[in-house]
């Protein structure tokens, strides 16, 4: 198989290296490096993680954006950091709990999905709610990973084009 091929890896497998690298870039990382990290993807870029090396051999090099267009505001970095420590800390339970996670794609973009569990924080009388997604088509053994803001409002009603794929993710 080509180092470069397209493979399939359970969404289990998945939202563990996802939730190990957020957590060593953004919660176990020194407050300097983490901060010069959330400012880029808070001024758009998508930053580079990491390459990791699959069980076959092969590689995918992670990166991250944040959207963070429905926060209501400019979330500062503390914001950010407690949202997103609550999102992986919700995503670990489910995981160590073997709770089936729902992965939502959008009919347009089968390539976006977007995981059913979210980070839901209340700073003053703000609420936010984060939730992780991941662009995991187009150039093989490259994904984005996803950090959103959704609208609480809007949250709480299911997307019509949403649909949940039980399947595995490609990388």
């Amino acid at each position: 198989m080509s180092k470069s091929a397209q493979q399939t890896i359970p969404k289990e497998k998945f939202l563990v290296i996802a939730v190990n690298l957020l957590h060593r870039h953004f919660i176990e990382a020194g407050r300097s490096q983490a901060k010069r990290l959330y400012r880029e993807i808070m001024e758009g870029e998508v930053a580079g993680l990491t390459t990791v090396k699959m069980e076959d051999e092969s590689t995918v090099r992670f990166s991250v954006s944040l959207d963070h267009s429905e926060f209501g505001g400019h979330p500062n970095f503390g914001a950010f950091r407690g949202g997103l420590g609550v999102l992986l800390g919700n995503l670990a339970r489910a995981l160590q709990d073997q709770r089936d996670i729902t992965v939502f794609s959008v009919e347009q973009r089968p390539e976006s999905i977007l995981f059913g569990i979210t980070g839901v924080t209340v700073e003053g009388d703000t609420t936010s709610v984060m939730v992780l997604g991941a662009d995991v088509g187009g150039q093989a053994g490259i994904v984005t990973l996803r950090l959103m803001y959704l609208d609480p409002a809007q949250f709480a009603q299911q997307g019509e084009d949403a649909a949940p794929d039980a399947g595995g993710l490609p990388v």
